[in-house]
């Protein structure tokens, strides 16, 4: 896989033009001042500290992470058991919340960048955590952890950086290498109501929910960018093989589908 060349200018689209993105980064000096506010997730108070400024977005909770947290407690059968990667995790706020809840296996992911790493730290111990597992990675690039393997690849609201869509769906194409399920089990995987017992790699729970195919990404987009450049995101997916699948409340399944064999 070619390195990804993820400097500062390169993160944004055509709407935001090189002044802009110099004005940005000459303020990063800003990203040590940090703040600690209390967001309330669903049946607890976390203690987040976020910083004034990263030039990458990851120096504060997004609302998108509040209602993918509420959406995740409705549907919470798909978390256990499963080993758990969150993309993007800025603040770790998702992944302490999941923790701390559910008791989830879940590794945190973000730019390769000291300072991030050390406030999911920070806000683990705020929140009475020992650190969880955390894992540098610019997306395009190789991933680091090639000998690890994970159930469920978590995300909230990553899509802002437009000329970054490439890169991320390299990212995911590496972490959905595992086979994938049989094409019978993918038509109805993702149907709630139905329950299949014809493969072990869907996560199987009850039939009032859904079910999904392992592994799989799950990314809640709540953030507003142009309709055209979300389509982008998903049609990208979609030219590299990839299915995608609508949820509801802006919650989205994105998985690798079986392969059709050519004919010679």
């Amino acid at each position: 896989m070619e390195p990804a060349l993820f400097s500062p200018a390169a993160l944004f689209g055509p709407q935001e033009d090189e002044d802009a993105v110099e004005a940005r980064t000459q303020t990063s000096d800003q990203s040590l001042e940090f703040v600690e506010r209390s967001h309330e997730f669903p049946g607890m108070v976390l203690s987040i500290r976020e910083f004034a400024f990263h030039v990458l977005n990851a120096n504060l909770l997004w609302p998108g992470t509040l209602s993918f947290a509420e959406w995740l407690v409705v549907h919470q059968h798909m978390l256990g058991g499963q080993k758990v990667l969150e993309l993007g995790s800025g603040t770790g706020a998702l992944a302490i919340f999941l923790k701390k809840a559910f008791s989830t296996n879940i590794t945190t992911s973000d730019y390769d960048d000291e300072v991030i790493e050390e406030n999911i730290a920070f806000n683990c111990r705020a929140n009475g955590l020992a650190k969880l597992p955390h894992i540098r990675h610019t997306w395009g690039n190789t991933f680091p952890a090639s000998e690890e393997s994970f159930d469920l690849i978590l995300a909230s609201d990553i899509l802002l950086y437009v000329k970054q869509y490439p890169n991320l769906i390299k990212t995911l194409l590496f972490l959905l290498k595992a086979c994938a399920p049989p094409e019978d089990v993918l038509i109805s995987s993702l149907q709630p109501g139905i329950a299949s017992n014809k493969s072990k790699e869907v996560m199987k729970h009850s039939s009032s929910d859904f079910q999904l195919p392992k592994p799989c990404f799950l990314m809640s987009w709540r953030r507003r960018i142009p309709k055209e450049d979300e389509a982008a995101f998903f049609n990208g997916c979609k030219d590299e093989g990839l299915c995608v699948q609508h949820l509801g409340s802006r919650v989205y399944c994105i998985y690798k589908a079986k392969e059709k064999l050519s004919v010679a």
